[in-house]
C-alpha cells in the first residue's frame, strides 16, 4: 500500500468530479459560483457544465458602450453553445447580429433546453428556426421545451412550427409576421400561454383556427391590437378555449354584441378580460359578460 501524504489528502483538487458537482451544487450565491469557477480550468470546466441559465444581456463586456446593443456574431455563438451544454434556458435577446447559423449547434447540444428566447433577434429566418425544430430537438422530437418567444421576428411566419412538441406551453409572438393560418403554430395541442398581439398579417380566418380545438388548453390569450378580430373568431375561441382564464381583447375594435355574448355563454372559468379601446362594447355586452362568466373578477378598462 502506497504512502499518500496528508497535504495530498486534504487538497480539495484531489477529489473526484463527482464530489466537486455536489460542492459546487451546494453555493448559494452567484458570487460564490463565479469565484469557483476562477479558481483553475478544472473548477471552470464544473462551473461552465454546470451552468443552466444563459442570458446574453446579463453579460455587460458584450454590450456596446455607445449603443448598449449586444454585440454578438454566430460564431461567438458557436463558442458559448460548446461551453454550456447543459443549458435549460437560453436568451438571445437583442442580438442584432446573430443569424441562422448561429443556431446550427442548437441541434447538438439543444437536448435540454426548457426556454428559448430570440426576442428582437431582426436576422433569424425561417430557415435558422426550422434548423431549431429539425435538431435542438426543441419542437418536433424535444420532449423539454416549454417556453419559446420570438417577439419581433419580422423573418419568421411560422412555417417552423409544424409538428412542434406537446409540451410548448408558452409562445410570445406579439409584433411578428406570422403566416395567415395559425394551424401550424398551435400543432402542438399544449399551448396555454400564446401572445400573438399586434399581429396584422393573420386574417380572420386564420385565427379561427385557435378556436379548432388545438388550443383547448389555453389559459392565457393575447389578442390586443389585432383589429381585424371579428365576432366569428371571438365565437369560434369561446367554444373552442374553454379553461381560459385570462384574454386581452385590447383595441379590437370590430366587436360586437354577439362576440360579448358568446363569451359570456362559453367562457365559464374566465377571471380577466381587457376591453380598452374595445369602441362597440356596451352596458349590454358588459352584462353578458358580467352575468355569463361566473369567475371573472377583473375588467380592464
Amino acid at each position: 500500500m502506497g504512502v499518500v501524504s496528508r497535504k495530498q489528502c486534504s487538497c480539495i483538487t484531489n477529489l473526484p468530479d463527482d464530489y466537486l458537482y455536489l460542492i459546487f451544487e451546494k453555493l448559494d450565491s452567484n458570487l460564490d459560483r463565479e469565484s469557483f469557477g476562477l479558481t483553475c480550468h478544472r473548477f471552470l470546466n464544473i462551473h461552465d457544465s454546470s451552468c443552466k441559465v444563459l442570458d446574453l444581456q446579463h453579460l455587460s463586456w458584450l454590450k456596446n458602450s455607445s449603443s448598449g446593443y449586444i454585440e454578438v456574431h454566430s460564431c461567438m455563438i458557436h463558442r458559448l453553445l460548446n461551453r454550456f451544454r447543459q443549458l435549460e434556458s437560453l436568451s438571445l435577446t437583442g442580438c442584432k447580429d446573430v443569424t441562422d447559423s448561429g443556431l446550427v449547434l442548437l441541434q447538438k447540444y439543444g437536448l435540454q433546453l426548457r426556454s428559448i428566447d430570440l426576442d428582437y433577434c431582426p436576422r433569424i429566418t425561417n430557415v435558422g428556426f426550422s434548423s431549431i425544430a429539425s435538431g435542438c430537438p426543441s419542437l418536433s422530437n424535444c420532449r423539454q421545451l416549454r417556453e419559446l418567444r420570438i417577439t419581433g421576428c419580422s423573418k419568421i411566419n411560422g412555417i417552423g412550427f409544424k409538428g412542434c412538441s406537446s409540451t410548448l406551453a408558452s409562445l410570445e409572438a406579439n409584433c411578428c409576421v406570422l403566416a395567415t393560418d395559425l394551424t401550424e403554430v398551435l400543432s402542438g395541442g399544449g399551448l396555454e400561454y400564446l401572445n400573438i398581439a399586434f399581429n396584422y398579417h393573420i386574417m380572420g380566418y386564420g385565427l379561427a383556427a385557435v378556436g379548432s380545438g388545438v388550443a383547448a388548453n389555453l389559459k392565457t390569450l393575447n389578442l390586443s391590437g389585432c383589429s381585424f378580430v371579428t365576432d366569428y373568431v371571438i365565437i369560434r375561441i369561446s367554444k373552442g378555449c374553454p379553461f381560459l382564464q385570462e384574454w386581452n381583447l385590447a383595441s379590437c375594435k370590430n366587436i360586437t354584441i354577439s362576440g360579448w355574448e358568446s363569451i359570456g355563454l362559453y367562457c365559464q372559468s374566465l377571471e380577466r378580460i381587457h376591453v380598452n379601446g374595445c369602441f362597440k362594447l356596451c352596458g349590454r355586452g358588459l352584462l353578458a359578460l358580467g352575468n355569463g362568466c361566473k369567475h371573472l373578477s377583473v375588467i380592464y378598462m
